[in-house]
């Protein structure tokens, strides 16, 4: 067993989170935890921000006379052309120069800058300031803009960056060009520089001296028993701050911080929690079987925990996987164990078919030369969306259990190779447990879902370094498979990585189109305001024009209103601007053209018995 969390360097604020953790997955020890503070710096912003006003009638007739007429006319030839009273003509005209649309010349001349606000219909208005606040983050090194300052709050704990010998001092905000401000307001969501509106933040400048807040930070030192290794978290609350974690992990590899200094931890303590984690890493596992076992005995009455023998467990095996609506996950310690024969890839087609989503894992492989043939086969296996069906996890674990939970209502496990036969053969003394008890399938459920969790940060980061778009397909739908689309678009946001976005929402219809997924989830609309921040000469736009139109046209199949709602003001100006909707659409007409197309006929699952969607 771990230390005791009383035994470790551990904060008293920070237990409930300790628990927390480990219980997610317990392949995780943490033995170490310090609550911190670090700096933010506020700065009051000054903004000139321009925007254009529609012409009136004279400001048009004037500019286009300069365009149009060879040569240009003086204000007083038209005035008598049209009518009206030279001053009022002089006048007009005196606006339009101190706008520099028309050039300072006694002939009506349009400027460059001019002629492209005539295009659009509109004249600049004179500029106006607008005061906001700038927070610069000392440990992300980002900075962002809200309208309200942040409230200065008194954190009697050691400071992060003076353990870390960093410089609390450095203005971030004063190194800011003008164009790194106005893509950091875009981010924002202050709608105050809109290029798409001809609103144009021109200039800033700060106003008075900056002010340091102080915030509080938590460090977590956390012994993986998988791979062996320490880990550090930064985290804000439950967020884990990921790059400035492998930053600290960096500093500490290269020897130029001492866990000692970090997080109060002698060498000798850290030795002996590594021994004793590691000693309980498959003591877990062969307890919670003895637990099962147990249940199994005194449970002849219930029939929510039974035994299978012999050749009863193939047969049931696959009755089992025909039941699934949703999802499947599956873990074997060697892949070849699972008798991948034409049955079983037969009725992992059906369930693509349906829709149904299937995460098939493995600890170990000693036959590396049929592992590519398996994952080519399986991963060939699509869904109607074209989205792989079944993600191959290597979880690279010697984990020695087979199980596979379906739709988390059953759960069937067991230490034997209960896959690892043919026809052919005869099994003897097989012995697996199926399991219908609620709180046994959630157990193994967090455990089994957290470790496919940490597969996939390990090779989103591989994706991520090389820029890997099929490793990065691969993750995503693993996210989307364990209701994690979320995490999924919010490594896409943080890691600019937009040409994901086709992928991502492919994989979000899946979940939509087989009620994995709320029609009104938070991430739908998450997701539409990214388009924000693509540009509509990107090389993906095509694809990224298909998905949305299919996005919103599944979620109008099934609640039209719920789309509409979608396409609010800041969305639709998007849709115009990328031409995913057409000019002459409107959001009504865009989705009455979506739920007027042809619905694809399939078969339709029976109803869940699962207590309600995700809402990721």
């Amino acid at each position: 067993m771990f230390l005791a969390s009383s035994a470790k360097p551990i904060d008293d604020s920070l237990q409930n989170l300790v628990v927390e953790i480990e219980t997610q997955n317990p392949d995780l020890s943490v033995v170490a935890a310090r609550q911190l503070r670090y700096s933010l710096q506020q700065t009051n912003i000054e903004l000139t921000i321009t925007e254009p006003r529609p012409f009136n009638v004279l400001e048009e007739f004037i500019i286009r006379a300069g365009i149009q007429f060879e040569p240009a006319p003086t204000a007083q030839e038209l005035a008598s052309l049209l009518g009206l009273d030279q001053i009022f003509v002089q006048s007009t005209i005196k606006n339009l120069q101190k706008l520099q649309t028309l050039a300072p010349k006694s002939a009506i001349t349009v400027t460059e800058q001019g002629r492209l606000f005539y295009d659009k219909g509109a004249v600049p208005q004179p500029p106006y300031a607008v005061q906001i606040y700038a927070i610069a983050d000392s440990l992300g090194e980002t900075v962002t803009f809200q309208a309200e300052p942040l409230n200065e709050v008194v954190i009697n704990l050691p400071s992060l960056t003076s353990i870390l010998q960093l410089n609390e001092s450095n203005n971030i905000i004063s190194t800011l060009n003008l164009e790194q401000v106005q893509k950091n307001l875009q981010a924002s969501g202050l709608g105050l520089h809109v290029p798409e509106t001809g609103k144009i933040v021109t200039a800033f400048r700060t106003i008075g001296s900056t002010q340091t807040i102080w915030r509080k930070i938590s460090l977590f030192l956390i012994f993986d028993t998988s791979n062996e290794k320490l880990i550090i978290q930064l985290r804000k609350g439950k967020q884990i701050l990921d790059s400035r974690s492998k930053w600290l992990d960096l500093l500490l590899s290269e020897g130029k911080i001492s866990l000692d200094t970090l997080c109060k931890l002698p060498n000798e303590s850290l030795n002996f929690e590594r021994e004793a984690a590691k000693k309980y890493q498959n003591a877990g596992t062969a307890a919670r079987l003895e637990n099962i076992y147990q249940q199994a005995l005194g449970n002849s009455q219930k029939k929510d925990v039974i035994q299978l023998r012999d050749r009863e467990i193939n047969k049931s095996f696959l009755e089992l996987v025909s039941t699934a609506k949703q999802q499947i996950i599956i873990y074997a310690t060697w892949l070849h164990h699972l008798n991948l024969n034409s049955e079983f890839i037969a009725a992992l087609e059906e369930l693509a078919k349906r829709g149904v989503s299937i995460i098939i894992s493995y600890g170990l492989e000693w036959e590396p030369e049929n592992l590519l043939e398996i994952k080519e086969k399986l991963q060939a296996i699509k869904t109607p969306e074209d989205v792989p069906s079944v993600q191959i996890v290597g979880l690279e674990e010697d984990v020695y259990i087979q199980e596979i939970i379906i739709d988390q209502e059953i759960y069937q496990c067991g230490f034997y190779h209960w896959r690892n036969y043919h026809e052919s053969h005869i099994p003897l003394g097989e012995l697996v447990y199926q399991v219908k008890k609620i709180q046994i399938i959630q157990e193994a459920y967090e455990i089994l879902s957290t470790r496919c969790q940490n597969y996939v940060r390990k090779i989103w980061q591989q994706a991520v370094e090389k820029r890997d778009i099929q490793l990065a397909r691969e993750c995503l739908c693993i996210w989307g498979t364990l209701g994690k689309l979320e995490t999924a678009l919010n490594q896409i946001q943080e890691n600019n990585w937009l040409e994901l976005l086709p992928i991502y929402l492919n994989v979000v219809i899946h979940n939509l189109k087989s009620h994995n997924l709320a029609d009104d989830s938070p991430i739908l609309q998450s997701s539409l305001l990214l388009l924000s921040q693509v540009e509509a000469e990107a090389a993906f736009i095509e694809q990224l024009r298909l998905a949305y139109r299919q996005l919103l046209s599944a979620i109008a199949q099934q609640n039209p209103d719920t789309a509409l709602n979608l396409l609010n003001n800041e969305v639709w100006v998007q849709f115009l601007r990328l031409h995913i909707a057409t000019e002459t659409d409107s959001p009504t007409e865009f989705i009455s053209q979506q739920t007027s197309q042809p619905k694809t006929k399939r078969k339709t699952a029976a109803p869940s018995t699962r207590k309600k969607k995700t809402k990721a």
